[in-house]
């Protein structure tokens, strides 16, 4: 028997179709869990799919890269899944016309102190440059962030990882944040957790309400376009006058 399982598992666990699967299962077993623990912040899908992974990777020491082998087809349908926002977008678009100036001026202010308080804490902890780098972008969705990394000169795969943290961190505690701070408005969460936690923060605005949704998604597109711009033409002077 233990002769049978050792001839099967290599060429089981080589088969990308394996691990596409598990993560699928993974990420349906955190939504089963998260809905019956009442939507408990710290059993979101995401989390749960993410240690579950994790866990039979360690397990059967299997490599990052041959798990990737067989997830890559959903790490593709990142950016399909992003162009879907447009259609609540566009069912928000009398709203989205109205907020405009306050809606940029948010997203600047925000982009802006996402790339500084980044640089500064990596200067005050004594990061490298290149960590520093990485860093940046963990705020935008994952496929603009690995790109404006590897763009800058930092690690795309520590970008995707810094990436996953935030939008957990911020789907953890971006509603109980709301209420204890009071804050009811749609819009507003919407555009704090696209703003702060991309794609993860967008999923749990849709669990606020669909306006919510919207915003959210509008805010993760746009903050990813302008951290592209913003990013090394306040990164790289500010780490100069660092020192850096």
């Amino acid at each position: 028997m233990n002769q049978s399982l050792h001839d099967v598992l290599p060429p089981l666990m080589s088969n990308p179709a394996l691990w596409l699967a598990l993560t699928l299962v993974a990420y349906i077993g955190g939504q089963y869990l998260y809905r019956r623990t009442q939507y408990n912040p710290f059993a979101t899908p995401i989390i749960v799919a993410v240690v579950s992974l994790i866990a039979v990777l360690l397990i059967f020491d299997i490599p990052y890269q041959q798990y990737f082998a067989g997830a890559n087809f959903i790490h593709f349908l990142l950016g399909p899944a992003t162009v879907v926002l447009a259609v609540p977008l566009f069912e928000q678009r009398q709203k989205l016309v109205e907020l405009w100036l306050p809606l940029t001026a948010g997203l600047l202010a925000g982009s802006f102190t996402a790339i500084v308080s980044v640089v500064l804490f990596g200067w005050l902890f004594g990061l490298s440059p290149e960590t520093m780098i990485s860093m940046i972008p963990k705020s935008v969705t994952t496929p603009i962030a690995m790109g404006v990394s590897e763009a800058m000169g930092g690690r795309a795969d520590l970008t995707a990882c810094l990436v996953v943290i935030t939008g957990i961190f911020g789907s953890i505690v971006g509603r109980p944040l709301f209420n204890l701070c009071r804050i009811t408005s749609d819009p507003v969460r919407g555009v704090s957790l696209g703003l702060s936690a991309h794609g993860m923060g967008t999923s749990t605005a849709f669990q606020i309400s669909n306006r919510a949704g919207a915003f959210s998604g509008l805010a993760m597109g746009l903050t990813g376009i302008i951290t592209a711009f913003l990013a090394p033409l306040i990164a790289f002077p500010l780490m100069e006058a660092l020192g850096m």
